[in-house]
């Protein structure tokens, strides 16, 4: 049996804690779905370009619950122009992760951009918007 790999230094010292104390425990050995509730929410997207009525989305940081809410509005709202506009966008989305902040948007069917790599094409912030 291998030796599990926890998440954080935290479990670990809660694991040695509980081995020193003799005490028998397994690592996430269960599962228990739950349905998270609907919360009303809103959105405001960092720019509109009156001209086009594109939106623009920046991101610095793309956290999961960032992750979670632009999936949750294009959902929500999927005829809505707007693309996102990443900072840095071959960051990855978490540490160790192989997928880039530009392949996590493509993988989800997003409009993005890097702003390090010239940002969003002037020909696109003048495409009128149908």
């Amino acid at each position: 049996m291998s030796k599990p790999k926890y998440k954080s230094q935290f479990e670990r010292n809660v694991a040695a804690s509980l081995s020193k104390l003799k005490v028998k425990f397994g690592y996430e050995t269960r599962k228990f779905p739950f349905v998270q509730p609907s919360k009303k929410r809103n959105y405001t997207p960092d720019f509109e370009l009156l001209e086009t009525g594109l939106f623009v989305e920046c991101k610095g940081k793309l956290t999961k619950e960032e992750r979670d809410k632009l999936i949750w509005v294009r959902e929500t709202y999927p005829e809505l122009p707007f693309v996102i506009l990443f900072m840095r966008g071959r960051n990855p989305i978490r540490k160790g992760s192989k997928t880039s902040y530009l392949q996590w948007g493509a993988d989800n069917n997003f409009e993005c951009y890097d702003w390090e790599r010239g940002g969003i094409p002037a020909e696109r912030l003048k495409k009128k918007n149908v």
